[in-house]
């Protein structure tokens, strides 16, 4: 099946419930990877929203970025159920970043898409000229594991096996594309993250 034009590869979102079966805490996370009060925050290749939720709780304010106008409605629909009020939309190419946030962020997470994007190199390149100097970058991916070792609610879930990459490949392309290695941790059960920071 041919990909959609900027559309990243294997990156759909699951069905409904595994999400919560799988990061249950998601506002733990965002934590863990550093999300604080007083930011300002892109939540990029938001999809459904499981993670904009929770940091727009945390930041001061979120910009939450999809290519896919449909998995945007469905993240404004949950943020409305809970009366958020300090996040804006924008449907866009994650390479276009600079473009349609022209203010610098605090801080830019991504989560589960970084696994499919063709040029991570250019991705990281657009999201340094998005933070401020000291701004982060934090990447939260798969393991590179085989999909059947990563089961939830009984069932192998994630992206295939060989669209998996290694931390040590994360970190290189991102360094590559201008921005500094802060720390990498892990995110259980199936996942790490790495926080990198522009330093100049």
């Amino acid at each position: 099946m041919t990909q959609p034009p900027g559309f990243f590869v294997g990156t759909e979102m699951p069905t409904a419930g595994w999400w919560e079966a799988l990061w249950p805490d998601p506002a733990s996370v965002l934590k863990s990877v550093g999300a604080k009060p007083g930011m300002t925050a892109i939540d990029l290749c938001c999809g459904d929203g499981w993670f904009t939720l929770p940091l727009a709780k945390i930041v001061r304010e979120v910009t939450a970025i999809d290519i896919d106008p449909q998995m945007l409605d469905v993240a404004r629909h949950r943020l409305a159920e809970s009366q958020v009020a300090n996040v804006r939309f924008i449907v866009a190419d994650a390479y276009q970043l600079p473009n349609v946030v022209p203010v610098p962020a605090d801080f830019v997470f991504m989560a589960n898409a970084c696994h499919g994007v063709p040029d991570p190199v250019r991705l990281a390149s657009a999201v340094r000229l998005s933070i401020g100097r000291g701004g982060e970058f934090a990447i939260v991916n798969w393991h590179q594991r085989p999909r059947e070792e990563t089961t939830i609610l009984g069932e192998p879930r994630g992206p295939s096996s060989d669209l998996r990459v290694s931390p040590e490949q994360t970190i290189a392309s991102v360094m590559a594309g201008g921005l500094q290695l802060r720390r990498q941790i892990e995110v259980p059960p199936y996942h790490y993250a790495a926080i990198f920071e522009r330093t100049e």
